[in-house]
């Protein structure tokens, strides 16, 4: 009986049980929200799922995680920065640069909307977070989750959880947050506008565009090779019209593969030691202002492209500067339709929407020039 006794003892001191504390509790508690905000009201489930349960795993007390194992193995693909990278090689696959390729003057809407990360970054400041660690919070305002999360590991490891967190809770709010901006900043005549088809788009400019834009921009800023590298090698296999293999894994198994354990080793940060800090409500703060901001600069800009093209370009666009791709074009072609049933700003947005990608890799590139 005493050996009974004590084996039960035994089992009980090494469980989880035995070592769950109120924090604990409280991030699986969270872990449940956002399963059910994933799976239930389906907001960037893709993501966000996986993140959720990583929460909830992170919580386990005696798992052993940090041991070598699988577990192991995925943080150290986030830790050294090899999903973020993989990712952004299905994104390429999977976008067309055409729009933007079209019509060029569209990166100028892509960069406006980077306004609200540089102002989240000086907030961030301001309220007593280092360099470091307020360019990897302002980069939420990109709306690029393997942007945001690839910064923060160069720049701020500590802060991955409630940043991660952060940067595709608010992609997934897309539909909720930049309409009520585009409609206070835009009239109703604007909105109306209807926009040109684009010019056909040849297949050398496809291709050439991926390779001048990797070479100008990683000789720039060679500490975001990596990323826009992959991403227009991505579109590289889909244009090229001979690599259709690639392309296909790419925008499907390769990606959806990462996906997963870029979510869950993500959610795998989010230790309640960790994670339930005052600075994770102030992030989380400051990450929509910079999102509200980049999307209200995007706007503004469009108005007054807007002028200068003696309204040919709808506004509305300018929201599609943030590189939620492609959420925030989708919500410009809505907008545009309930202004005018006629209207189509689907593939105008994509240009402004491409250039967000871009434009987000390239304001994280300069504050790691600036700060790493």
């Amino acid at each position: 009986m005493d050996i009974f006794g004590v084996a039960i003892s035994q089992v009980w001191a090494d469980s989880g049980y035995a070592g769950l504390t109120l924090g604990n509790v409280t991030m699986i508690a969270v872990g449940l929200i956002l399963l059910y905000l994933a799976f239930g009201k389906k907001f960037e489930p893709l993501l966000l799922g996986p993140i959720a349960f990583g929460c909830i795993l992170a919580n386990f007390p005696n798992t052993g995680f940090d041991q070598p194992g699988v577990m192991s193995a995925i943080g150290y693909g986030i830790q050294h920065e090899i999903f973020p990278p993989l990712i952004f090689l299905g994104v390429g696959a999977m976008t067309d640069f055409g729009p933007l390729i079209a019509n060029p003057r569209m990166l100028f809407l892509g960069a406006a909307a980077q306004f609200g990360v540089f102002i989240a970054l000086a907030g961030a400041m301001l309220i007593g977070f280092s360099a470091q660690e307020a360019s990897a919070i302002g980069i939420i305002g990109g709306a690029d989750g393997p942007t945001a999360i690839y910064m923060t590991i160069k720049l701020a490891p500590h802060l991955l959880g409630a940043i991660a967190v952060a940067a595709y809770s608010y992609m997934s709010l897309v539909p909720l947050i930049q309409p009520p901006i585009i409609r206070l900043l835009t009239t109703q005549k604007e909105r109306e506008i209807e926009m040109g088809q684009l010019r056909q788009v040849t297949k050398f400019e496809r291709i050439a565009f991926p390779v001048v834009t990797t070479i100008v921009i990683s000789l720039l800023l060679p500490s975001i090779a990596s990323l826009i590298g992959m991403l227009m090698l991505g579109n590289l296999f889909r244009e090229s019209g001979v690599t259709d293999r690639l392309s296909d894994t790419a925008q499907n198994s390769l990606i959806n593969t990462v996906t997963i354990f870029l979510g869950l080793g993500t959610g795998l940060t989010m230790s309640a030691e960790g994670f339930l800090q005052i600075e994770t409500i102030k992030i989380i703060l400051l990450g929509l202002v910079a999102f509200a901001v980049g999307t209200a600069a995007g706007v503004l800009l469009g108005k007054v492209m807007c002028k200068l093209s003696g309204g040919r370009i709808n506004p509305i666009i300018g929201a599609a500067g943030v590189s939620a791709v492609p959420m925030a074009a989708r919500v410009c072609q809505i907008e545009g339709q309930k202004a005018n049933p006629s209207n189509f700003l689907l593939m105008h947005a994509m240009g402004p929407n491409v250039a967000g990608v871009i434009g987000t890799a390239v304001a994280a590139g300069t504050m790691l020039a600036m700060f790493q």
